[in-house]
């Protein structure tokens, strides 16, 4: 059961996932979660370092879609001027919206790689969709009053996968 809550891969941030990694996995498509995988979960806008990384993605045919439990106006003010596809409301960790995604880049779940900063909704979801999937550290450790919830429970799942030694990478402070 706890084998859905384990990440293929685990990455300090989104800037360590470069274009050549990706395409050494047959990866021609990126999912990701919004707060606190892209920027913290209280700024409203992309940053000039991920404004970049959206840049350099789309110059190595990659296609990013943005997938996000938060409200349209949120995604959307943070999409738009990157010019990216996004899905607001997504009731992650419920695979339509990444099936949803995956349709609409046109790309087969093998070719697209998941990445968020939650097992309990970017990990999970992304599992049991079928996707690769990718954890990132989160950018700032505070959190929305639901996901300081989710925060809770995925340290007692991450501490069971360590005892376990299902989990090999340390946490980051």
């Amino acid at each position: 059961m706890f084998k859905k809550f384990l990440p293929n891969e685990h990455v300090k941030s989104i800037f360590e996932i470069t274009p050549e990694k990706l395409k050494e996995k047959g990866i021609k498509g990126i999912i990701t979660d919004l707060d606190n995988t892209l920027v913290a979960w209280d700024v409203r806008d992309a940053t000039p370092e991920i404004i970049q990384w959206f840049k350099l993605m789309e110059d190595s045919d990659i296609k990013v879609t943005i997938i996000s439990n938060n409200k349209e106006e949120r995604v959307k003010i943070f999409s738009q001027p990157l010019n990216t596809p996004f899905v607001y409301s997504a009731r992650k960790p419920l695979a339509l919206a990444f099936n949803k995604a995956a349709k609409d880049m046109k790309l087969a779940k093998n070719e697209i790689v998941v990445i968020g900063d939650q097992l309990l909704t970017d990990v999970l979801g992304g599992n049991r969709a079928g996707f690769y999937t990718m954890l990132v550290v989160p950018i700032v450790e505070t959190d929305g009053k639901i996901t300081q919830v989710n925060r809770y429970v995925e340290r007692r799942i991450l501490n069971w996968m360590r005892k376990k030694g299902m989990v090999t990478w340390e946490e980051q402070k």
